[in-house]
């Protein structure tokens, strides 16, 4: 059976020039999580992209598994020339306004936040958990990508030192929440890390009244502090993926002391501190400026701190122009079980 796949057209034209190709290599990391070897075609109809692949029928899990796909318009079956749409889609554990509303300079498009999130839930063991995966940004600014892990119906965990922007996406949740009248509860508390207590909202919910009573909820905890003490923020619960969009410009470089720091610098720091925070088998994703941060360095950077990068076809393909400034990239790696002579703590 021939199954294709109608595209979104994104209004960035030059982020639209490269959607074939990252809707490719998305659609293969989520088929090769359903254990499906198929060849992905890109065809071109009625000023439509489509992407195709021939299988055998789908199970309705497997089709709602990859209705989660970040640009997809619609699915359909094709027969011939004719297309028969699929009565299948994702509709999300949250409203899809949730990561859509809040609007900000510097803010990374939601589709590719959900291709970054969908290739590393696809590369991981957790695919399939049947307990809900938890998410951590740990350079969250105003929330974008916790957003998408909450409409995906993950729980999530977001970590910046931007005051601002962290209270911001706090305040942002609580009235979501408010609005679309979801049962929940907030906790603000300070929570020790190390030498230094930093200030904590954590949000309990449920996307309906009935699972909220019966304890079947999702958590979002935000938190201000620096990025290197995620370790003890969520040494109860550490997080299944890591997904984050690394600074992109030299504005953005780390501070250390009057001149800005190296990115590379940077990386050399929280990295050992990431992987402390993600369960062993999980998945970090680094999105980031090729122009400022070259990708070799956080290939090596990865492997200094005991990651492993994902080499798959699928994971090699991912650059593209976002902006004159800004050409981006991504690397996957796996977080590799902890040598006996280290403190997971």
């Amino acid at each position: 059976m021939v199954y294709t796949f109608a595209l979104v057209k994104h209004a960035n034209i030059r982020y639209r020039e490269s959607l074939c190709r990252l809707s490719r290599c998305e659609l293969s990391a989520m088929l090769s999580a359903l254990s499906l070897d198929c060849e992905i075609r890109t065809e071109t109809a009625g000023g439509a992209d489509f992407l195709s692949f021939e299988s055998d029928p789908l199970t309705p899990a497997q089709l709602s598994f990859l209705s989660r796909h970040s640009s997809l318009a619609f699915m359909a079956e094709k027969q011939g020339d004719l297309l028969r749409p699929l009565d299948v889609s994702f509709s999300g554990y949250l409203t899809e306004d949730l990561p859509e509303v809040l609007k900000y300079k510097g803010k990374t498009a939601v589709p590719f936040t959900k291709l970054m999130l969908n290739m590393a839930l696809s590369l991981s063991p957790f695919a399939f958990s049947l307990r809900p995966v938890t998410v951590l940004d740990p350079l969250c600014g105003k929330g974008t990508t916790c957003f998408c892990a909450l409409q995906n119906g993950f729980s999530a965990v977001g970590m910046d030192q931007d005051t601002k922007a962290v209270r911001e996406a706090a305040d942002y949740f609580e009235r979501f929440l408010q609005f679309h009248q979801l049962k929940h509860r907030l906790v603000r508390r300070s929570e020790t890390c190390g030498k230094e207590s930093i200030p904590v909202s954590e949000f309990i919910f449920a996307d309906t009244k009935e699972n909220y009573q019966a304890s079947d909820t999702r958590s979002l905890v935000l938190a201000t502090g620096d990025t290197a003490l995620t370790p003890a923020l969520i040494r109860k619960r550490p997080a299944h993926l890591i997904v984050a969009d690394l600074p992109y410009g030299i504005q953005h470089a780390p501070q250390t002391g009057r001149k800005p720091g190296s990115f590379a610098g940077m990386l050399e720091r929280v990295l050992p501190a990431w992987r402390k925070s993600l369960l062993p088998g999980g998945i970090i994703a680094l999105s980031f400026n090729t122009l400022t941060l070259p990708v070799h360095t956080v290939v090596r950077e990865l492997e200094k701190a005991d990651f492993t990068p994902v080499e798959r076809d699928c994971c090699t393909h991912l650059r593209h122009e976002v902006e004159q400034a800004v050409v981006r990239d991504v690397v996957f790696a796996v977080n590799e079980p902890f040598r006996k002579e280290e403190d997971p703590e």
